[in-house]
């Protein structure tokens, strides 16, 4: 194998995406210590990613349109990668990848390419179905000529984010932290049913406290838990950063939450996490280092909203249906949460 002296990672969102990139530069950083990485990547999401070492990073705006590609083609003129990893097949990502010149372009197989992503790339990866989507982003060193055999994340969080964390959440307690909303809306559960389970969980002498940004859909589905709930939990939404949410979420013993980014950040520090799918398949995009605790009705969905069973359905199929999430209920809910309790001696 020639070792490439270059190579470029396109990626840029979502967050939950992004944190699974992170192991691929794992891999590669193992492998190839000498090469040198730049890494594309979406302006909320460097806050994310954007210290790990040895890894030079270039922003892309997307709210900035044309401008915010012609930033990133002029940050890199003059430049040529031996490899482009081109780890995202929508149009956007397609087009800003026309500007970056690399001898080798490899991208997904065609099953897996859309939006005109075929033109963009000279190479694919292995073709295959059924995997984890961290998975398949790790395939991308596979025609490189290696193989991603360890996941491991280690993305840096400053002491300054550990110590809020600590002071938002003191002491040895036993926590459940609840991040309740999804950036896909049809993914959400009922404020009144976490709601329910929070009552439950404070009920057991648990520390609760609830977790989610700055928007208003965040602000709107804390209100409305907090004002179902007999018991009142730590409201901490809109208070943290993404590297402060990664410090809460190790001070915690287990996240509540639908198929979010905040589920793989928690995964990424080693928490565990009760994940609610019915809209997703927990297989595909589930916490990819323990799907125990999740609650997983997808193959419900599948049968009510589509006919079929979730088996004869194309791997990574979404059923973003109104009513989908409707199907877990507060009993499914708390049986994860007292199986998790009672592994762990709680």
């Amino acid at each position: 194998m020639t070792v490439p002296a270059s190579i470029c990672l396109l990626r840029t969102s979502a967050i939950g995406d992004v944190t699974h990139v992170v192991p691929l530069v794992r891999t590669l950083q193992r492998a190839l210590p000498a090469t040198a990485l730049t890494w594309i990547v979406g302006k909320l999401e460097r806050r994310l990613v954007g210290d790990l070492p040895g890894v030079r990073f270039v922003t892309f705006d997307k709210s900035a349109g044309r401008a915010g590609m012609r930033a990133v083609h002029a940050e890199l003129k003059g430049e040529r990668f031996d490899a482009l990893l081109q780890m995202q097949v929508a149009m956007r990502s397609n087009l800003l990848s026309l500007g970056i010149r690399a001898e080798r372009r490899i991208g997904y197989d065609r099953a897996r390419s859309k939006d005109l992503h075929g033109l963009v790339i000279n190479e694919r990866i292995p073709a295959r179905t059924g995997e984890h989507v961290l998975d398949a982003i790790g395939s991308f060193c596979e025609p490189l000529g290696l193989k991603q055999t360890e996941v491991r994340w280690d993305i840096p969080i400053p002491e300054a984010d550990r110590a809020w964390a600590e002071e938002q959440l003191p002491g040895e307690r036993a926590t459940l932290l609840v991040s309740p909303t999804s950036s896909h809306a049809l993914r959400n559960w009922r404020a009144e049913r976490y709601a329910a389970v929070v009552d439950h969980v404070m009920d057991r002498g648990w520390r609760v406290a609830l977790a989610g940004g700055p928007s208003g859909p965040e602000r709107a589905m804390a209100d409305a838990v907090l004002a179902a709930c007999r018991h009142r939990p730590i409201d901490l939404t809109g208070k943290d950063t993404l590297k402060r949410a990664l410090a809460l979420f190790e001070r915690a013993n287990l996240l509540l939450t639908p198929d979010s980014g905040p589920m793989h950040m928690a995964n990424a520090v080693g928490t565990a996490v009760l994940g609610l799918h019915a809209a997703s398949n927990p297989d595909r995009s589930g916490p990819y280092s323990d799907r125990r605790w999740c609650v997983n009705l997808y193959d419900d969905a599948a049968r009510k909203f589509l006919g079929k069973p979730a088996g004869e359905l194309a791997w990574g199929t979404k059923i973003e249906k109104p009513g989908v999430m409707d199907l877990i209920t507060v009993d499914d809910v708390i049986e994860r949460f007292e199986a998790f309790a009672a592994e762990r001696g709680f």
